[in-house]
């Protein structure tokens, strides 16, 4: 129950110098905040995929926007257009926007069944400015232009732009690789973290940022594991960056349905991201690799990483006095972006119930509780894709759609499929727009629609519509092109 001032964080990547920034920016007059790292560990470094909750996130930590995607080569996300989920040749999207317009009676989706039902209405998306925006490669956030959107970043650049922000709020960095964690005999708690240099650092706090090698919260805390890969078929990566061949610069992530796995493609404004997710117990690490490189436009910049992972979450992120953050918590995989968002929440979600006054159980349990609650939430919304599925043209897309889901998720399966009904629980990250876009756009169709939107006559419904589509039209076709207004917001040097 001692004070706790001195916190040391275990690891640097993004997953680190996001913990250190946030922790000095907002506590950093109460806090001694040391992080160590080694220039001889490799990071990840692929995470280069948001969602708009890292826009909040760099408003709450004061970070200038336009200084940040400068320094990161970054360009602007508005949402991933899927390709051959549902069936081959299929293709749709997912936008971070507002779809329609809500009624406290009924959600948009009913009343856009039945326009589809009576031909009075147009593709789901075309009443939501994001996606016809992304759609036509356009892009502006000045202000008077409402708009959701989150970065394509380069993960290495923004770990390198944190460090200066951190370093510069006080963060003592220190290199050199931890060889032991030493922990109180009494208690179990870490004492102190001894580098191979001998260096013995101190500490009341310890955050693991340590990656898939969780030297703190799994080697020596011995925490154990949830292990969700009968849920989730993935379990390798292999990545590889591109030479930028198009002129155009698309607002969007591609996400592309394989034979076993999927691939995704990002654009930076330098060059392309560029990995495919599979399943090695239906293709192997060289085929994968081969598979990649047979796949991508323009010329290979590095050579390709093959990154094993095996999804799950700690059976607790917060195990006496430290806090995993990053993949030693927990990994999912990178389908839907979620990646620097929980390396944000960890932090965030440790900032509000700071253990100031002493470790204690009640801090730790509800920061495990919203944390597991939340991880297991984003699982089921990156199972919908794989089950939700049409495909039958490889054993990998046969075996996805056998797979036992959730009966979490089922519920919510049978619920839209009855009745259209969706609906975003407490403290879930994916909201109700983004559930439908994605069992809609991957052929989950419902068989009923909520009967009061029946009592409108064909002509008011269709000037609801249409008073809807027309000023987004509007908006979209004043918008510049995302290329050119990248050029002219933040154009990296």
């Amino acid at each position: 129950m001692n004070k706790v001032k001195k916190v040391v964080i275990a690891g640097g990547g993004t997953a680190g110098w996001i913990t250190a920034t946030a922790l000095s920016k907002k506590l950093g007059e109460l806090l001694d905040i040391t992080l160590v790292e080694s220039s001889t560990i490799g990071t990840i470094g692929v995470g280069e995929a948001t969602i708009p909750t890292s826009k909040t996130f760099h408003r709450l930590i004061g970070i200038d926007e336009q200084e940040l995607m400068r320094a990161t080569n970054a360009t602007f996300k508005l949402g991933i257009q899927f390709e051959n989920w549902g069936k081959l040749g299929d293709k749709y999207f997912h936008s971070f926007g507002a779809t329609g317009q809500e009624s406290w009676l009924a959600g948009f989706q009913h009343f856009w069944l039945r326009g589809k039902k009576d031909n009075l209405a147009g593709d789901f998306g075309e009443y939501c400015l994001e996606h016809e925006a992304a759609q036509a490669g356009k892009f502006s956030c000045l202000p008077g232009v409402d708009i959701n959107y989150a970065y394509h970043l380069d993960a290495l650049l923004y770990a390198k732009f944190l460090k200066k922000i951190a370093i510069e709020k006080g963060v003592k960095n220190i290199e050199g690789r931890i060889s032991t964690a030493t922990k109180n005999e009494n208690t179990g708690f870490i004492e102190s973290l001894t580098l191979e240099t001998g260096e013995i650092i101190e500490g009341d706090l310890f955050i693991d940022c340590t990656g898939f090698d969780a030297l703190l919260i799994e080697k020596t805390l011995q925490t154990g594991f949830e292990d969700w890969s009968h849920l989730l078929p993935c379990d390798a990566a292999v990545a590889v960056q591109t030479e930028q061949t198009s002129a155009v610069i698309s607002p969007f992530t591609r996400s592309i349905a394989l034979g076993e796995g999927w691939r995704w493609c990002i654009p930076l404004q330098n060059r392309m991201g560029n990995g495919y997710v599979y399943s090695r117990r239906h293709i192997s690490d060289d085929e994968a690799t081969a598979t990649l490189l047979r796949e991508v436009d323009g010329q290979p910049l590095n050579e390709p990483r093959v990154i094993k992972h095996r999804p799950g979450i700690r059976r607790k992120v917060w195990n006496k006095n430290c806090v995993a953050i990053g993949l030693s918590g927990g990994f999912l995989e990178p389908l839907e972006s979620t990646g620097i968002h929980l390396f944000m929440m960890g932090v965030v979600r440790l900032i509000q119930l700071f253990p100031f006054n002493g470790i204690n159980q009640s801090l730790e349990d509800q920061y495990n509780n919203l944390t597991a609650g939340e991880l297991t939430s984003i699982r089921d919304f990156i199972i919908l894709h794989y089950h939700a599925t049409q495909r039958t043209d490889t054993q990998f897309w046969q075996d996805c759609k056998l797979r036992t889901i959730p009966s979490t998720l089922a519920h919510r399966i049978d619920l839209f499929k009855d009745s259209a009904q969706a609906y975003q629980g407490s403290h879930e990250l994916f909201r109700v727009d983004s559930w439908l876009q994605v069992m809609l756009g991957q052929g989950i169709t419902p068989k009923h629609y909520h009967d009061s939107v029946s009592m409108m006559s064909e002509n008011n419904l269709h000037k609801f519509l249409s008073s809807i589509k027309a000023p987004i039209h509007e908006k979209m076709e004043s918008m510049p092109s995302h290329k050119d207004f990248i050029n002219q917001y933040c154009k990296s040097n």
